[in-house]
């Protein structure tokens, strides 16, 4: 990297980090009161785990020499000292898509995960599922000379629909799956019961602030200051806003009225489905992707209902469901010549499907097979008296306005 290219991928880092912010406010705002400083506190834990797993040994994982494609097998506990400025600048960069990747799930599990449990997620998904499945796709970026397995395939994610979103949104349904809904969510097969989110004002802030880190998250995947940057920042605003315009249209058209909550997460399931391809679609296909995105975030919401899977922020709609749809979209509409693969139209829809299967079974599995064995033993959700009584004052002795007065005196624990 030249300086000019460094500072830019520098100034991205910092722009993805503000990403942190974005998760908390918007997951905070989303969940209830009695919930809130937990929900706060595990995105600023998460972040600081997934930072040490990572330098120790996830970024060796994803961007080691590799074994046959399959997985990086050096760089570990990297001292920096003894490194470039560059490549501390590329560490930092990719050390802030680990932490997105991380903190997606966060939301999604809101309101009932142990906050011990969610370490053990942590230390899984950044030490092991993340970089792994992004090896498999990226372990070239950096003076790699030998391609993961889906890369050599034709699979193509620029910026992390797949690696970075599906990953977080596969890994968080394992959890959902294992761990169930919260008390009271649904009281039949099919009705179900709304909570009264703390501060839905914070939660826009939380979307404002995700969709500025996205700029930063799509913008610095170039790794330099070069003539893709413009059309990517513009095709990034672009598909947020139309996905934001599709969901409220189609939400409005269902239920009479402009549900925020849909408005918010169809403006970043926009974002997330223009991610795999932004610098290969022009402006209208950008658009036309992130309007489809906002779509299948509200199908899948109304999926998750079906199946009575509870996802306090609707993570899995935003992150799983248009991250698939903008993995696919770049084999409908990807410009070729710019993509490189050598792949036709059919082909690159089926190297496309590939990694979208394959991420599936490495996100979903691997997730589900580890919590699921270590819930055998280590209980990863709280008790019934402490959901009630909100994790502020049972994981964090923080009392709340929303905390059932009969309930505050409670002693047991749950980490």
């Amino acid at each position: 990297m030249g300086s000019i290219d460094i500072l830019w991928v520098t100034l991205c880092a910092g722009l993805v980090f503000l990403m942190q912010a974005g998760f908390l406010c918007l997951e905070t705002g989303f969940t209830r009161s009695k919930n809130s400083v937990n929900v706060a506190v595990k995105n600023l834990t998460d972040f600081c785990v997934s930072s040490i797993i990572f330098w120790a040994i996830g970024f060796g994982f994803m961007f080691g020499v590799s074994y046959e494609g399959w997985i990086g097998t050096s760089s570990f506990f990297i001292d920096h000292s003894k490194t470039d400025w560059s490549y501390a600048t590329f560490f930092i960069f990719q050390l802030m898509f680990c932490g997105a990747a991380v903190t997606i799930i966060s939301g999604s599990v809101a309101e009932r995960m142990k906050f011990s449990s969610y370490i053990i997620l942590t230390v899984l998904i950044s030490g092991l599922v993340y970089p792994v499945a992004g090896h498999w796709s990226w372990a070239t970026l950096f003076d790699g000379d030998t391609n993961g397995f889906l890369a050599d395939r034709g699979f193509y994610d620029f910026a992390g629909s797949t690696v970075v979103h599906s990953i977080g949104g596969w890994a968080a349904l394992a959890a959902l799956l294992i761990i169930g809904p919260r008390l009271g969510r649904f009281t039949d097969s099919h009705l179900h019961s709304s909570f009264i989110p703390s501060s839905m004002p914070i939660a826009g802030l939380g979307t404002i602030f995700l969709f500025i880190g996205w700029l930063g998250f799509n913008g610095g995947s170039t790794l330099a200051w070069n003539d893709q940057v413009g059309l990517i920042l513009v095709n990034t605003l672009l598909s947020g806003t139309a996905g934001a315009v599709s969901a409220g249209v189609l939400g409005f058209g269902v239920s009479n009225r402009l549900d925020a909550g849909q408005f918010m997460n169809g403006c970043l399931g926009g974002l997330v489905a223009v991610t795999a391809g932004v610098n290969l679609y022009s402006s209208p296909l950008a658009v036309l992707v992130g309007f489809i995105g906002g779509m299948v975030v509200f199908s899948f919401e109304e999926l998750l209902e079906f199946f009575q899977i509870d996802d306090a922020v609707g993570a899995i709609p935003v992150h799983l469901g248009a991250g698939i749809w903008g993995t696919l979209a770049v084999g409908l509409y990807g410009d070729l010549e710019l993509l490189g693969s050598g792949l036709d139209r059919i082909s690159q829809i089926g190297a496309q499907l590939l990694g979208i299967g394959t991420y599936g079974l490495w996100g979903f599995g691997v997730t589900y097979l580890v919590l699921n064995t270590i819930n055998k033993v280590h209980t990863l959700r709280v008790t019934a008296v402490h959901e009630r009584m909100g994790l502020n004052l049972s994981e964090h002795g923080i009392k709340s306005i929303e905390t059932p007065p009969e309930l505050t005196d409670v002693k047991e624990r749950t980490i």
